[in-house]
């Protein structure tokens, strides 16, 4: 009875393409997309669960917050490592679709982490956080991102699944495909954009700010894909895309921290406007 239980499950799970792959090439034959998709809710998983405990054992300070940024940005940054390998052979829509339902879950889990240099000095604009704090915050984002790519790569070195293989020890590409001015502007652009929409669904407390703010951040990132990569996120870019081969070190850092930082302090300055704040004030929900 079990046997022919097993059969069966095993006959759906082939029609639904996913096993029926070459067990030389791929673990128990299972699909690479399934393996990449597993990997990523098992990394997810394993840094909710550090970040509560953290928090859980750990008093309120400067301290639990520089850990939990520590802990955030890994997360962020194994998954987009492996991003990279379902975009190489499923396409940018596969990207896209993944991207947007991560970003659904990364606003409902990830609390008052934010994993983004920039956030931090939005807040010391604002008087909301001193610079030491914010300093230590960017380090912990750094670090976090710089040291990703050790445990992506002790995974990646198994070659579970064909997709990975060789993957481990390939030396990377540079995203950027444009002068080093027209990435800057353009990653200013998208994190300017992105940051204006954040906080004027924030402001305006809109019942699907999660869902609108996943779909523009989807669309602006796949917009940017081909030119710089769209990552508007210094640490994530450092880690990614850091001594990559076809770009300098001033390059790298004047398109992906000096771009998206301008274009964060824009975001601010323009929401804080006047005319901006009228606006959203006008299509804010009343309250009785």
């Amino acid at each position: 009875m079990a046997k022919r239980m097993a059969t069966k499950v095993y006959r759906l799970f082939r029609n639904l393409g996913i096993v029926g792959y070459s067990s030389k090439k791929n673990i128990f034959g299972i699909h690479p997309l399934v393996i990449s998709t597993t990997y990523i809710a098992i990394s997810i998983g394993c840094c909710y669960l550090l970040r509560k405990a953290v928090k859980s054992l750990m008093n309120e300070n400067v301290f639990r917050d520089i850990i939990l940024e520590f802990i955030t940005t890994i997360e962020m940054c194994i998954s987009f490592f492996e991003l990279i390998i379902i975009t190489e052979n499923w396409g940018i829509w596969a990207y896209a679709i993944f991207l947007f339902f991560l970003a659904l879950l990364w606003d409902k889990t990830w609390s008052d982490a934010s994993a983004c240099p920039y956030t931090s000095m939005e807040e010391v604009i604002e008087g909301n956080r001193d610079y030491s704090n914010a300093a230590l915050r960017i380090f912990a984002q750094i670090v976090g991102g710089l040291v990703t790519f050790s445990f992506v790569q002790l995974f990646w070195a198994m070659e579970l699944v064909h997709t990975h293989k060789g993957k481990a020890f390939e030396d990377c590409t540079a995203d950027l495909q444009v002068p080093m001015c027209m990435g800057a502007f353009i990653e200013a652009v998208g994190t300017c954009l992105c940051r204006l929409i954040a906080r004027a669904l924030s402001h305006t407390e809109n019942r699907f700010a999660s869902f609108i703010n996943a779909v523009s951040s989807t669309i602006i990132v796949v917009a940017a894909f081909d030119t710089t990569g769209g990552y508007f996120n210094p640490a994530l870019a450092t880690s990614l895309k850091l001594g990559c081969d076809g770009n300098t070190f001033m390059e790298h850092f004047v398109t992906y921290w000096v771009g998206a930082i301008i274009g964060s302090i824009a975001a601010f300055y323009i929401f804080k406007s006047q005319k901006v704040q009228d606006y959203l004030d006008n299509i804010k929900p009343k309250t009785e």
